[in-house]
């Protein structure tokens, strides 16, 4: 079952990926964020609400619990390690194509598989380490095709940031299995909707600090416009902003529900989950016209073949 969850989480998150490269072309991003951030924790206010009146039973698998500080306090910093990818992520989308940026954001589960290992103690089965090598090598020939559109793995700053986006995933994901694991499996034990209610609402919290300071900085210094810090005229609202946060939302939610059930590896989930490259890949190529799909493709294949190896040792 929870396969299959991580499975429609990743088609879930290959959607967000395509509206959230369309809702940055010619936007700020920092404000495009901070929408998201809104959206996202005007979807989760009402089960809240919901569930402090007594009007969502407990047994419902929407029903946000009340807690005090001692869960706040994991909760925020899952916020801000969170906030840091999505904030390095954003600004690299915004300059790169998409189909650069999905398979370099399919090797994060490859940091997470090693984290799990020394953290958690998991362990992978030949299959499964098939899958992890395959995800190895298709990282090495995008960096060669990347190089055909001139961009430079080792010396580009937005693959610095698309990089540092999913370390900072990676530290995520692993925090998720701690928070979410129970006590006697060395977790916290909190409950996911609590995580994933008010994550989003103290992400957005911490974006409108960040906003107005970039909204200063952007009125004071125009040539800062190039890397979409905030200018009033950068700005205009689409569609596809609140669909970003419902996408995410959606696939969150999927993800935060396969984590708790029985034998859910997080090396695993998080590998099926960048699976997510082959929606925004194909969709990239069709909607934004992106160029060497061909040599992109031996890429995806690559990531295509990992995702089968890891199903294959997971059954």
């Amino acid at each position: 079952m929870w396969l299959l969850l991580a499975f429609t989480s990743a088609a879930l998150l290959g959607f967000y990926d395509v509206f959230k490269k369309q809702a940055l072309k010619g936007n700020d991003v920092v404000a495009v964020l901070t929408l998201n951030t809104f959206f996202s924790s005007l979807i989760f206010l009402p089960l809240v609400i919901l569930s402090a009146t007594g009007a969502l039973s407990p047994d419902s698998i929407f029903y946000v619990p009340s807690c005090g500080w001692d869960v706040h306090r994991y909760v925020v910093l899952k916020a801000v390690i969170v906030l840091a990818s999505w904030l390095c992520g954003y600004f690299a989308l915004k300059q790169l194509p998409l189909t650069i940026v999905g398979p370099i954001n399919a090797t994060r589960p490859v940091m997470v598989l090693l984290g799990a290992i020394f953290v958690f103690g998991e362990r992978l089965n030949l299959w499964q380490w098939t899958g992890v090598l395959c995800a190895i090598v298709g990282f090495y020939f995008l960096s060669r095709s990347g190089k055909r559109e001139g961009i430079d793995f080792r010396h580009n700053r937005w693959i610095v940031l698309a990089v540092m986006a999913s370390a900072f995933g990676a530290v995520s994901a692993l925090y998720d299995k701690f928070l979410l694991a129970p006590a006697e499996s060395g977790g916290v034990g909190l409950n996911r909707m609590v995580v994933q209610s008010y994550f989003m609402f103290y992400q957005f919290l911490m974006m409108i600090p960040v906003l107005l300071i970039m909204k200063w900085n952007g009125n004071e210094k125009d040539e800062r416009k190039d890397i979409g810090v905030f200018s009033s005229s950068m700005f205009s609202f689409r569609l596809s902003i609140p669909l970003v946060s419902l996408f995410l939302c959606a696939a969150d939610f999927v993800y935060f529900y396969a984590l708790t059930l029985p034998g859910a590896l997080i090396a695993v989930v998080s590998m099926i989950r960048r699976g997510s490259v082959l929606v925004s890949f194909c969709i990239g190529a069709l909607a934004f016209h992106e160029k060497n799909l061909r040599y992109k493709a031996v890429d995806l294949a690559l990531v295509l073949l990992s995702m089968v190896f890891l199903y294959l040792g997971s059954r």
